[in-house]
């Protein structure tokens, strides 16, 4: 992602938050590294791990805030997307529309198979 568009890099130290439930969603992150943990309003959690996006369906939805808390779980390095320019990049690449569903499919699949939390 940060060869294909200008973005910001974040650093959050463990224990960092991310962003907070309700926050206006205004990018997608990337992780470049170490592991974020997101958590909704039910307690129910998900890890991203270096090369995986997380909050791009809050700025896709209409709402235009975050549903979920995130949390750096190890110190990690983000890139933080605007949503016109995560917009952009969609459509002149759109290859990387297949690969989020691709991400969201195997998520799925980790919760359904383990019946808690998908790490």
């Amino acid at each position: 992602m940060a060869t294909q568009v200008d973005c910001e890099t974040l650093s959050f130290p463990t224990g960092g938050a991310v962003f907070t439930r309700g926050q206006r969603a205004d990018a997608i992150y990337g992780v470049g590294r170490g592991i974020v943990e997101v958590v909704n309003s039910k307690g129910d959690k998900l890890c991203y791990r270096p090369g995986e996006l997380f909050s791009y369906e809050d700025i896709v939805w209409k709402d235009g805030v975050y549903r979920n808390d995130a949390f750096a779980r190890t110190p990690v390095e983000l890139l933080k997307l605007d949503r016109l320019r995560f917009l952009n990049l969609l459509h002149n690449h759109p290859t990387l529309a297949v690969q989020l569903i691709g991400q969201q499919h195997e998520r799925l699949r980790e919760q359904r198979a383990s019946g808690t939390c998908a790490y």
